[in-house]
């Protein structure tokens, strides 16, 4: 298998078991201490396939593992590793949400910006960079893939 091919698919695999471990984890704690009011696991259908919202965001999250696989390792100096999947996460990931994804769905954009969301989002979602970067760095292992 070619090295970008390892690359996509330990990506893909980080990403999404990133979201149903670490992001969910990261929600539900923040739920549980009053910071936030989510659905963890969440089963409603999603438009316009009506897939459950926890495997629409497994899947994203495979897609945003892919691209964080291939940017981060290029990173120079600490950025290269567990910083830069953290980073990537919390900053690049979070942006594109609130500017992008949000308003496509017709919500404010930020979800309006509102406390304690602006600090909660990009926290938890570092933690799922973290995630995914110990989910990566344990699939390459495992596989003997440098």
């Amino acid at each position: 298998m070619s090295n970008w091919m390892r690359t996509i698919l330990i990506g893909f695999i980080a990403g999404a078991v990133g979201v149903l471990i670490f992001h969910q984890f990261g929600f539900w704690l923040a739920t549980e201490l009053g910071w936030a009011r989510s659905r963890i696991y969440n089963m409603q259908p999603v438009p316009p396939w009506g897939v459950p919202t926890i495997v629409s965001a497994a899947f994203w999250g495979g897609l945003w593992g892919i691209l964080a696989a291939f940017v981060v390792p290029r990173l120079p100096g600490a950025l290269g590793g567990v910083l830069g999947w953290v980073l990537f996460a919390a900053i690049i990931v979070t942006l594109v949400n609130w500017f992008v994804v949000l308003p496509i769905k017709g919500a404010p954009m930020g979800g309006g910006f509102r406390m304690p969301g602006v600090v909660v989002v990009p926290i938890v979602y570092g933690f799922w960079g973290l995630g995914m970067w110990l989910i990566a760095r344990g699939t390459r292992t495992a596989l003997s893939w440098r």
